[in-house]
């Protein structure tokens, strides 16, 4: 990190504007996998909207996920686009769920970006960035 670069927290809201679920995979015995498109709009702390593409295994007491999001708005005052790969566990009512930005993903005034993110409350987003 440069003098320049501080680290800032910030905690964005967002609704699920599209929620579309494809099975691919329905065995009699463990998880079924599905493939899942979400979009998203952000609102606060980021205003913009976002896409992702999520791959999961959903079995009657557990789950995971890896999804990678496209976020495009304005961050910090700043426009652009950047990345984030998720990754998520559920055992039972015990879920996490957290990520990274993807490196050198940011484009426009966001290029540079790098940071984590993860999902603790329901449907707002805490991202832990440098720009």
């Amino acid at each position: 990190m440069t003098d320049a670069q501080v680290e800032r927290t910030i905690e964005a809201e967002f609704k699920i504007v599209e929620f579309e679920e494809k099975v691919y995979e329905e065995p009699v015995d463990g998880p079924k996998l599905t493939r899942v498109t979400i979009r998203k709009r952000y609102q606060g702390a980021i205003d913009g909207t976002g896409v992702t593409e999520v791959l999961t295994a959903q079995g009657a007491a557990g789950g995971g996920y890896v999804a990678s999001e496209r976020i495009e708005g304005t961050l910090d005052g700043r426009h652009g686009t950047f990345v984030i790969q998720h990754h998520g566990l559920a055992d039972g009512d015990v879920q996490s769920s957290d990520g990274h930005i993807v490196p050198n993903s940011g484009t426009g005034e966001l290029a540079g970006i790098s940071g984590r993110a993860m999902e603790r409350r329901f449907q707002v987003l805490t991202l832990i960035y440098t720009l």
